[in-house]
């Protein structure tokens, strides 16, 4: 009986291994097995690729040589190279760097790599604050004798396109919105090489282009500085009760969340980056209002302080520590040039109006 139980055990161990090899050399289970293979491959692929990409195009864009990209425009020719040239082949630049850097304009992008990317999103609207506040400048400023003056038929176009949605991914998409200001910009710099398109340089319309640099700085200076929680004091005569005898009384504890703070660093980066190439361009065009009024100093004092906001970052992370701790605070480093850049356009905008 034994003997009959075991014969039977080792035949259908027998049987079920015979099974397993023919199971395994099933054509049908190989391709089965195959595609899972196909599938898991596929998908590994793809996560190295989203990364890979995804580390490339968070690199912020270089600085670039705002003369020879403007004698570039000009196919060489300096002659071409008239007041107002410089600044609008600059404006061309910041916008055609938005659209065709690595990975393209990400801000509207809902496909990975670029739908979970953030800093460089945020570059690009800094970067775009003041490409919107250029094109601005050079329709209500640059191009105008007084303010009875009519607008430049191409300027009164590239302006709208600019401040059109910067999220809009399809009917119709910012690109394309986009292009349709850099082709207006371009037909105004031929006419301005041609000399019928007008810029005036006075140190009126370059003061008006400050005022809102110094406001856009202002601002970021403070968000910065938020990164480590700043305290501020309210105007007594709002809506909330203020007691005299409370010394906190009136005050407001303002914090930047920490999921926010290497946005608001990045935005910053990518302002300062555009106001930056701004500065030298109208460095260039403003040349003799500046020496007049004795600013060149003053111009390239903010220019030097805007350039320390474009060092290579050696960290992986954008740190927040503390005051006086042992890591490092980008958001506060990064305001510090803010502020300073601030305070130089300040004195380069009193300069520009005593003299």
């Amino acid at each position: 009986m034994t003997d009959a139980v075991s014969e039977a055990v080792k035949k259908h161990q027998l049987g079920k291994a015979v099974t397993q090899v023919a199971t395994y050399y099933n054509p049908r289970t190989w391709k089965e097995k195959g595609l899972w293979w196909t599938l898991g491959l596929f998908l590994i692929t793809y996560v190295i690729v989203v990364v890979v990409l995804g580390i490339i195009w968070s690199r912020s864009p270089a600085e670039f040589d705002v003369r020879e990209h403007a004698l570039k425009l000009a196919r060489g020719d300096e002659t071409k190279l008239v007041p107002g040239y410089v600044t609008a082949a600059t404006a061309i630049r910041i916008a055609e760097t938005l659209l065709d850097k690595p990975g393209g304009y990400l801000s509207n992008d809902i496909t990975p790599p670029g739908v979970y990317l953030d800093n460089i999103p945020n570059w690009e609207f800094g970067a775009l604050a003041e490409l919107r506040d250029l094109s601005r400048s050079l329709r209500n400023n640059f191009s105008r004798a007084q303010t009875q003056s009519v607008d430049d038929r191409d300027l009164q176009i590239a302006d709208p396109q600019f401040h059109f949605n910067s999220e809009s991914w399809i009917l119709p998409s910012t690109e394309s919105e986009y292009r349709k200001g850099i082709q207006a910009l371009y037909r105004y710099l031929e006419r301005r090489a041609e000399g019928n398109a007008p810029f005036f340089v006075r140190a009126d319309n370059l003061r008006a282009h400050l005022e809102l640099a110094e406001v856009r700085l202002g601002s970021l200076a403070q968000r910065l500085a938020a990164s480590v929680g700043q305290r501020y004091y309210r105007d007594p005569s709002g809506d909330f009760a203020h007691d005299p005898d409370d010394q906190n009384s009136g005050q407001a504890q303002v914090r930047t969340p920490w999921t926010e703070i290497d946005d608001v660093f990045f935005e910053a980066r990518g302002y300062a980056w555009a106001l930056l190439h701004t500065l030298k361009a109208l460095e260039i065009d403003f040349a003799r209002v500046l020496e007049t009024r004795n600013a060149v100093v003053a111009m390239k004092q903010v220019i030097r302080e805007l350039e320390g906001t474009q060092d290579f970052i050696w960290s992986p992370l954008i740190l927040n520590g503390t005051g006086f701790g042992p890591m490092a605070n980008h958001s506060l480093i990064m305001a510090s040039y803010i502020s300073r850049a601030n305070a130089g356009i300040i004195d380069l905008r009193n300069l520009l109006e005593r003299g």
